[in-house]
């Protein structure tokens, strides 16, 4: 058929065309004002009824077509000719990298590492789903024991109606249960690691963990803590004064801080203080501390008469909040990209 010889003809001429013009040439030849197709359709008017039923769309589909394949060709050569005739200007300053960004907690947490493995401290690390053990009944907050109101606990159902065994005890008393929580600090890691290393020794344990509060501002269901621990055979409250200090004058970059310490109340230490800092005229309460409870010493199965340590705990999202004057801590698990690309 004679529209099926024009599409042969038009594309085989088309794929031949190397520049602008010539597809202009082409374009005319075809869809012109006297192009073939322009002729053939002007033809319609004298053929019958059937035959322009038969002809009329083929020669519209073809027009459609081809009107189509010239307008791209037109387009790829006029991007072509752009490309070509662009210069390089080698004195225009390059385009910027756009460069990941490392998350606040993660600066400050890395920043934490750095200085107490400088003071001689070892970093460990326990598991995040903890035992009620390990949790309470070792630090010295038995069942029942309204001390154990101060945390909000996530309580974990067992699977298939069974108490998971913890492990690294094997002198635990059978009437206490191990029933499964999520941490809701990280001092259990000071119990674990005690009943395996001998002192003396120095650590910290920074990691995850979880109490069932309501969230706000300064609260949230999840949130960073560093546990510290010290124990040897004359370590005092004058050694833990030295290192707390030491460690809030580098985290802050030398600004000037003054301390406070006040009485305070914790289960598995005796006696039990609150650190106190003056930074930028404004006093906050940063740190739980005091000497390590005897109590907790024979959990661990050491005697009480031969060492003695302190502990201190410590919020990683409250002292991120503090150097980099964060206001709410719900933003630090926002997601927020905005957030993030400030660090």
């Amino acid at each position: 058929m004679e529209t099926d010889k024009i599409r042969k003809e038009a594309l085989a001429e088309l794929e031949k065309a190397g520049d602008a013009a010539s597809i202009e040439k082409l374009q005319v030849k075809y869809l012109g004002r006297k192009g073939e197709i322009s002729l053939l359709l002007r033809t319609l008017k004298d053929l019958s009824v059937d035959e322009r039923r038969k002809l009329g769309p083929k020669l519209q589909s073809l027009k459609n077509e081809l009107e189509g394949l010239f307008s791209n060709r037109l387009a790829m050569a006029a991007s072509d000719k752009q490309q070509a005739t662009r210069v390089a200007d080698l004195t225009a300053p390059g385009k910027k990298v756009s460069r990941g960004h490392l998350h606040p907690l993660t600066l400050v947490d890395a920043d934490i590492r750095k200085i107490f493995t400088s003071m001689n401290f070892s970093v460990v690390e326990g598991p995040e789903v903890e035992t009620e053990y390990y949790n309470f009944d070792a630090l010295n907050v038995p069942e029942f024991h309204p001390a154990r109101e101060m945390w909000d606990t996530f309580w974990l159902k067992p699977a298939n109606g069974k108490l998971q065994m913890a492990n690294g005890r094997s002198n635990k008393p059978s009437a206490i249960s191990d029933k499964l929580l999520l941490r809701t600090h990280t001092s259990p890691v000071q119990i674990r690691y005690m009943e395996k290393n001998k002192p003396p020794f120095q650590i910290i344990a920074p990691g995850r963990t979880f109490r069932y509060e309501a969230t706000d501002a300064s609260h949230e269901v999840n949130f960073y803590q560093l546990e510290g621990l010290m124990v040897g055979k004359d370590v005092s409250l004058a050694n833990f004064k030295f290192v707390v200090e030491e460690f809030f004058k580098r985290f802050f970059a030398r600004q000037k801080i003054e301390f406070r310490y006040r009485p305070s109340y914790f289960p598995f230490v005796e006696p039990g203080v609150e650190v106190i800092i003056k930074l930028n005229n404004k006093w906050l309460e940063v740190m739980g501390a005091g000497m390590v409870h005897p109590r907790v010493f024979e959990y661990a199965g050491y005697n009480p008469r031969d060492w003695q340590g302190f502990a201190f705990g410590v919020g990683i999202d409250r002292l991120a909040m503090i150097k980099y004057k964060i206001p709410d801590i719900r933003m630090f698990y926002s997601g927020d990209l905005r957030f993030i690309k400030q660090f």
